[in-house]
């Protein structure tokens, strides 16, 4: 029964000691965003009245990673277990609105079944995810007489035959506020290794002793209720999860060549007959359109990609935007607020940075484009720089239409240089070239004949 509210309590106290590291456990990354930050958007989603998060253990990292969420924080200075966690916050909640107790190293917990988990549970009850596992090993067993549930044993306390259940708690449950504070105050304190604990699976046991209905609602996918207590956990959870993603996207028509080898760490916007190879990141917001290609170990990050471009192998594009008929890489670096306009070209250990290339300009390998505006048409040959850094500040570099440039030319910026200029290679341009014309350095080439290169002493050398 789906009560007027529902508060939501999330539990991210614990030190997460599996986890060998300095970051909180709830912080580690799922798919490039902090395990918690999908338990947060999964509350958020069902509309709840509140968001109670109790943290301990690093707690100021969490406050400042989640600092743009509207959370109510709630402080477990000793971490006595999950019913101690929930005592915490118990003085904060409403008797008359229904508690969902959900992990923050939980982070697949889908609003699906969450909804069905509000939908199951009856008036004055309780209900209580579990599932079923071939290999329980580590989870609490749900204890059931004549097919009711009347308890949680967990598995350090479980008798042999206990042991042999395979339905286990999840730890998510729906409780009315006023039956959870009540029974928070009856649980015991459980001596583990001269420790402290307080269940607060010892609530199941305490209301069927009252006849409280108590519902099982089971997971769409065992996968949702999957916490994570070590690395190799999160590995399984994010392999999992990219499939999924890698799953999604072949279904709505994308090519994938191999969906175990697709990362996908953000959101995918995409148009018609995508073709993506192996190896490829997705991260943050990123927009493919009609007939574009990706090719091997690409990394894609917050940027717009347009129709019949070719991303080839080995590039890396950040915040950049490419028009349509683009053709990048292979090994090619587009750095932050980089613009390609209608069949521009990026060859192969080109990096551009912070720079506009005009439509039918050719950046073709070798190169570095830095702070410059580069205009239509424009060729620039292998090993061109743009020196736009003087130490103390970046200066911009201009070029205009139908500029040719040649192999090994320094541009020295601030400098401009006039549509239908054509550089020499190997020239360096220290000032503004104003007029159409060729640009070069003379330079003098000397041969010295009849000169002998130096060579190694063999007798002497180690």
């Amino acid at each position: 029964m789906l009560n007027y509210s529902t508060s939501v309590v999330i539990l991210a106290a614990g030190k997460g000691t599996r986890m060998h590291s300095n970051i909180p456990k709830a912080l580690h990354l799922l798919a490039g965003k902090p395990m918690i930050q999908y338990v947060i958007n999964t509350a958020k989603e069902l509309n709840v009245k509140n968001i109670y998060l109790v943290y301990g253990h690093q707690g100021e990292i969490l406050k400042k990673i989640l600092k743009d969420e509207k959370l109510n924080w709630i402080l477990q200075a000793d971490q006595l277990g999950t019913g101690h966690a929930i005592q915490q916050v118990a003085p904060f909640l409403n008797d008359h609105e229904d508690i969902l107790i959900l992990y923050g190293d939980v982070p697949l917990i889908s609003t699906d079944t969450l909804r069905r988990l509000q939908l199951e549970k009856i008036d004055k009850g309780i209900a209580l995810l579990t599932m079923y596992l071939e290999e329980p090993f580590g989870y609490g067993r749900i204890i059931r007489k004549n097919g009711e549930i009347v308890g949680i044993i967990e598995q350090k306390n479980a008798t042999k035959e206990q042991l042999e259940i395979k339905e286990i708690n999840t730890g998510i449950l729906l409780i009315g506020g006023r039956d959870l504070k009540r029974w928070l105050n009856a649980i015991i304190n459980h001596q583990a290794e001269k420790k402290s604990e307080y269940y607060i699976t010892d609530i199941i046991a305490l209301a069927s002793k009252q006849n409280c209905p108590i519902v099982a609602v089971h997971p769409y996918e065992s996968i949702e209720a999957r916490g994570v207590n070590n690395h190799f956990e999160l590995a399984q959870l994010e392999r999992f999860y990219q499939i999924k993603q890698a799953k999604n996207l072949l279904l709505s028509g994308v090519t994938l060549y191999d969906i175990t080898r697709f990362d996908m760490r953000g959101r995918l916007e995409y148009g018609c007959d995508v073709i993506i190879d192996i190896n490829v990141i997705i991260e943050g917001n990123v927009v493919i359109g009609n007939r574009v290609k990706i090719g091997i170990g690409c990394f894609i990050k917050n940027s717009i990609i347009s129709d019949d471009s070719i991303i080839y192998s080995y590039s890396v594009i950040e915040d950049s935007y490419l028009g349509p008929r683009c053709r990048v890489g292979p090994f090619a670096h587009l750095r932050p607020n980089s613009k390609l306009e209608e069949n521009s070209q990026v060859g192969n250990f080109v990096e551009i940075k912070n720079s506009y290339v005009g439509e039918g300009s050719k950046v073709g390998h070798l190169s570095y484009v830095g702070d410059a505006k580069i205009g239509e048409n424009v060729n620039i040959g292998a090993g061109t720089v743009t020196c736009n850094y003087d130490g103390v500040k970046k200066h911009q570099t201009i070029i205009g239409d139908d500029v040719f440039i040649g192999s090994g030319t320094y541009l020295v910026a601030p400098v401009r240089v006039s549509s239908g200029v054509t550089i020499a290679a190997g020239t360096t341009i220290l000032r503004d070239i104003p007029s159409i014309g060729l640009v070069y350095n003379e330079k003098k080439q000397i041969i010295h004949n009849n000169w002998n290169r130096k060579k190694k002493n063999k007798e002497s050398e180690v």
